[in-house]
């Protein structure tokens, strides 16, 4: 389809100043788990935000490394005006094609990160009940929040979806496990707290978000990079069965990932306390969290602890037992840019040394017989190694099982300015786009045309109706089909949205073999 052709609608600079720099007055007041809250209305009056809503107790002193407890009560009515703090983690600054719009608020940061956000069109008492969309955001694990600009919910919320983004705690408040923590939990597990604040927050929404008109029956979680590989972790995972029936997993898997065993987990947290010279778990939760932050680096990654996650994701889903989804899923052209290749007799070096009898095979697929082709192929390796595996891997999975699976490409690379012209449809980028979020990319850094507009204008109404309906499709938007893995086919993103053959197949089963062998 040609998106030049595709009508598109403008907003006014005056409105987006607006948009920016005025709320509206209070909204109702609605009462939760905790008590009764109030929050704030879009500048247009036609969505009620809530930000800062608490769904578990703040997770400090004795509470640091344990499953999320319940929300401590409160009094009167809790003004939910502004977002919580963001979980612990480096102070946030531009780096790499990542401008501040893609970050989480300078302040404030602290272990106490345990809120969710909630945009939902007005409607009448006798609406029928909203589809949900919960929101998980990636950092690798060691950083992000729910307060990054492009995860904003009002437009979405516009649409008919009751749109909610939640906060987990990353690196080791998040990740860390320990002999001590595994005894204490009374489930012979530990680490993982990450995911089980995913979970405690996706409870809270089931039992809640039908104050706020939606429907707690249709919930679809979503998430992108980290965000994208809990989804991943969350569909397999027993303790979230029934607490969602839709997925979306933006560039993140956990195919192909060696995530760490519980022994090994638990040896890197006896390994932890020495560094901080002290050995007991309660001297542990005394360290203060800053020293936490500056010395412990080791926790980056979800555990297969027995509890929250039984097995290895592939394992999981080989045995049928995940949890049932409709999925979407993709990645992007330009996942990981390389900022300094190797010349082709160095990638190929490389390559001969590693794989042995296999590179021929591999340089069939990422030739290297100039510096130029060699440098253009290290892009295309560390995308399709990295993300393009992973998520074509959980597509192969997922379409053995009843339930669907819709595979997509972003292929649109933003105009750009400066250092941020090299990067790109670059890992993040599709996400302002899906969630019809535009108006928060920097022009200055990123000029953005109509083409950008019409993208996102396609884009946010495939993702909204999958999350109504688990079908992206709908009138007057290019057909998008079925994955399937005899002859997959995928959704390009781009200049052009169209279906086409995953040309790639190749390339990506020959990454998922050999990562089996690693």
């Amino acid at each position: 389809m040609n998106l030049r052709a595709f009508p598109v609608h403008y907003l006014s600079l005056v409105a987006v100043f607006t948009c920016f720099h005025f709320a509206a007055l209070a909204a109702d007041t609605l009462r939760v788990e905790g008590g009764r809250i109030s929050g704030t209305s879009s500048s247009d009056g036609r969505v009620s935000i809530f930000k800062g809503i608490p769904f578990a107790a703040p997770p400090v002193g004795d509470l640091r490394w344990k499953a999320p407890q319940p929300v401590k009560k409160w009094n009167g009515v809790l003004a939910c005006d502004k977002f919580g703090p963001s979980p612990m983690q480096g102070d946030p600054a531009p780096f790499s094609m990542w401008s501040a719009e893609f970050l989480i608020p300078k302040t404030p940061i602290s272990e106490d990160c345990l809120y969710l956000n909630v945009w939902t069109e007005k409607q009448g008492k006798t609406a029928t009940k909203k589809p949900v969309v919960v929101w998980i955001y990636g950092g690798g694990f060691v950083s992000g929040g729910a307060g990054c600009a492009i995860y904003d919910g009002e437009a979405t919320a516009k649409k008919g979806v009751v749109f909610v983004s939640i906060n987990y705690r990353v690196g080791a408040f998040g990740f860390f496990a320990h002999p001590e923590l595994t005894k204490e939990s009374g489930k012979n597990a530990s680490g993982n707290y990450g995911l089980m604040d995913q979970v405690a927050a996706l409870k809270w929404v089931k039992k809640n978000i039908a104050q706020f008109g939606g429907d707690p029956d249709n919930v679809t979680i979503a998430g992108q990079s980290a965000g994208s590989m809990s989804v991943n972790c969350l569909v397999v995972s027993p303790q979230a069965k029934g607490l969602f029936n839709k997925a979306i997993a933006e560039s993140g898997a956990g195919f192909g990932r060696n995530y760490p065993s519980l022994k090994q987990a638990e040896e890197g947290g006896m390994k932890a306390g020495q560094d901080l010279g002290v050995t007991s778990l309660a001297a542990l939760r005394k360290v203060p969290a800053d020293v936490i932050l500056k010395k412990v680096f080791t926790f980056r990654a979800p555990i297969v602890d027995g509890y929250v996650l039984p097995e290895p994701i592939s394992a999981i889903y080989q045995a049928g037992k995940q949890n049932p989804v409709t999925l979407l899923t993709g990645w992007n052209q330009n996942e990981n840019a390389v900022e300094k290749p190797k010349t082709a007799a160095e990638f190929q070096a490389t390559y001969n040394q590693l794989l042995g009898p296999k590179a021929q095979t591999f340089f069939q697929y990422y030739p290297a017989q100039t510096d130029e082709q060699a440098a253009h192929s290290q892009n295309d390796l560390a995308r399709d190694g990295s993300f393009g595996m992973q998520n074509y891997a959980w597509a192969l999975a997922q379409s053995q099982q009843e339930k669907g699976v819709y595979l997509y490409r972003f292929t649109r690379k933003l105009p750009a300015t400066g250092i941020y012209a090299r990067y790109g449809a670059f890992h993040t980028a599709e996400v302002a786009y899906a969630y019809d979020n535009l108006r928060f990319i920097d022009r200055a850094l990123r000029p953005l045309d109509a083409t950008d507009d019409q993208i996102a204008h396609i884009m946010s109404a495939y993702w909204v109706n999958f999350i109504k309906t688990g079908n992206p499709n709908g009138t007057g938007l290019p057909q998008w089909p079925a994955f399937n893995s005899n002859a997959p086919q995928m959704i390009l993103l781009g200049d052009q949205i169209k279906a086409a053959p995953l040309a790639e197949q190749a390339a990506l089963d020959f990454q998922i073999e050999q990562a089996a062998k690693r």
